[in-house]
C-alpha cells in the first residue's frame, strides 16, 4: 500500500471513502469487526475514535460513556483494558433497541495491526492531550505511513499547539472553516504548517468551488463529513440517498475529494456510477 500523503495527493484517484466508526451496519461501530467490513465494502480509510484505559492502554471508542454502546453508566477511562475488553458491544451504532454482540472494544494496536497494508486510518482523539503519545504508538506499530492525526487549526494559539506536538512522521490533517470574509487568513494560517488534507466546514459551497485551485496550489486536499448530524448542515447523508447528485455529485463538484460517511457502499456505487 502506498504512503497515505502520496495516495492522497494523487490526482488521478477517485473520491476517497471514510467509513464513519468502520462501516457499522452490520457490526458494532468501532470495533475490529466494524474495521473489516470497512475494508470489505471497499472503502479507502477508516475513521476511529481513541481514548485511554486507566491503566495506560490506547483504545477504540466514541462516547464518554458505555451508556449506548453496552448498556453501563460508566466513563470508560475509568476501567482497565482487561475490564473494558470483557465487556460486549451492542450491535451497530447501540441504543437500547440494540442486541450484544461477540465483539469487544478492541485497543489502538489491534486495529493497527489488522489494517497494516489494507486501508488508511483517520485518529480521531477524543483528548487531543493524547497526540504525541498517539503518534509513538504508529511509530512503534510501524503504522505511521498510513493514519493520520488531526485537530482544530483556526487560530495562532492553536496552531502553535500543533507545532508543539511530538508527531514527527504522521501524516496531520487541519480542522478548520473556510468562509468568504476570512478564506485569505485561513489559508494563510494553514500554509505555515502545510497540511496534507484539511476536514473543513463552510460558509457556502461557492466559498470552496471558487477557490479550488488555491487548494490544489496548497497540495490539500479537502475532506468533508457528509453525517447525518447537526454538524453537516445541509451535506448529509440522508439526503444523499434521495438525490445524491445534488449533495455527493455537488460537493464532489466543487472539488472536494475526502468524504467521511455512514453510507460507505452507497457512496462507492454512486461514485463507480459517475465514473462510467
Amino acid at each position: 500500500m502506498t504512503h497515505y500523503n502520496d495516495y492522497i495527493a494523487d490526482p488521478k484517484r477517485d473520491c476517497a471513502i471514510v467509513a464513519h466508526r468502520g462501516a457499522w451496519r452490520g457490526a458494532p461501530e468501532n470495533s475490529l469487526a466494524a474495521v473489516e467490513r470497512a475494508i470489505a465494502v471497499g472503502a479507502d480509510i477508516v475513521e476511529i475514535d481513541i481514548r485511554k484505559s486507566a491503566d495506560g492502554e490506547l483504545f477504540v471508542m466514541h462516547d464518554e460513556t458505555l451508556l449506548r454502546m453496552a448498556g453501563m453508566d460508566v466513563d470508560p477511562e475509568t476501567l482497565t483494558m482487561a475490564e473494558l475488553q470483557a465487556i460486549a458491544l451492542r450491535e451497530d451504532d447501540g441504543g437500547d433497541h440494540r442486541a450484544a454482540s461477540d465483539q469487544r472494544i478492541p485497543t489502538l494496536k489491534q486495529v493497527l495491526e489488522i489494517t497494516r497494508g489494507r486501508i488508511f486510518v483517520d485518529l480521531d482523539l477524543k483528548d487531543r492531550g493524547l497526540f504525541s503519545e498517539v503518534a509513538a504508538c504508529a511509530r512503534e506499530m510501524r503504522a505511521a505511513s498510513y493514519v493520520d492525526l488531526k485537530t482544530r487549526v483556526m487560530t495562532r494559539e492553536e496552531l502553535d499547539w500543533v507545532r508543539a506536538q511530538d508527531i514527527e512522521g504522521v501524516p496531520f490533517m487541519a480542522m478548520s472553516k473556510f468562509t468568504a470574509d476570512e478564506f485569505d487568513d485561513t489559508m494563510s494560517l494553514l500554509s505555515e504548517i502545510s497540511p496534507f488534507m484539511c476536514e473543513m466546514r463552510f460558509d457556502r459551497i461557492d466559498t470552496i468551488a471558487n477557490n479550488r485551485h488555491r487548494f490544489r496550489d496548497a497540495n490539500m486536499a479537502l475532506w468533508i463529513n457528509t453525517l447525518d448530524q447537526a454538524g453537516s448542515g445541509e451535506w448529509r447523508d440522508d439526503k444523499a440517498l434521495i438525490d445524491p447528485d445534488s449533495i455527493w455529485g455537488r460537493l464532489m463538484d466543487a472539488g472536494i475529494t475526502v468524504f467521511q460517511t455512514d453510507r460507505p457502499q452507497e457512496l462507492k456505487a454512486y461514485i463507480e456510477a459517475r465514473r462510467t
